[in-house]
């Protein structure tokens, strides 16, 4: 059995255009996040998608909306695809945590990321096995695709090539016994890593 998964990146919003760290603000998509939307509901409406699942922040749902209607589907909610929470940092400029700590993800109140990569993996485990055949949909954030994508890709120099944009996708494939990382949306459009 094989499944096909979108790890679907949300548009874009005020905080994103600024550089400023999302985590769990819940900021609406501005005007060029909703019309990314729109687009991805052209781009993905199509694809005869049996769910499609969004993290519980706006910026997620207003982005899963569009998707959905064209598909002729409802959204689905699962705080397991929620944003990594950056504590204290939330709406702030990484660079604020270095004059104290190495790196972001060292800083203190920031949700680690094996915490991260492991709820997000035990939704997409979940999705797999309860949802009908079919492309799924999961509309999240940059760094919930690159923890999954860590934690269920096995180790390959495409790892590095995930670099979501808001507005994009990344397409896994469940081959039945592990998961493959297919495509990613550059700037210049797909790039497809191994045969679709």
């Amino acid at each position: 059995m094989t499944r096909d998964v979108y790890l679907v990146r949300h548009g874009q919003t005020r905080l994103n255009a600024a550089g400023l760290l999302r985590g769990h603000l819940d900021p609406p998509l501005d005007a060029v996040g909703q019309a990314q939307a729109r687009d991805l509901a052209t781009q993905l409406g199509g694809l005869g998608l049996s769910r499609i699942v969004s993290s519980p922040l706006r910026r997620a749902t207003e982005t899963a909306g569009p998707i959905a209607a064209a598909a002729g589907i409802m959204v689905d909610v699962d705080a397991r695809f929620i944003d990594r929470d950056y504590g204290v940092f939330n709406g702030r400029a990484p660079s604020e945590a270095t004059p104290q700590f190495s790196v972001l993800a060292d800083a203190s109140g920031v949700e680690p990321a094996a915490d991260v990569a492991t709820r997000a993996g035990a939704g997409l485990t979940e999705l797999v096995a309860d949802t009908e055949p079919g492309p799924l949909a999961i509309v999240t954030h940059d760094a919930v695709i690159q923890l999954l994508i860590r934690h269920v890709v096995p180790a390959t120099e495409h790892h590095a090539a995930v670099l979501p944009l808001t507005g994009s996708w990344t397409l896994l494939r469940f081959n039945g016994s592990g998961w493959n990382l297919v495509a990613v949306v550059a700037e210049n459009g797909p790039v497809h890593l191994e045969r679709p």
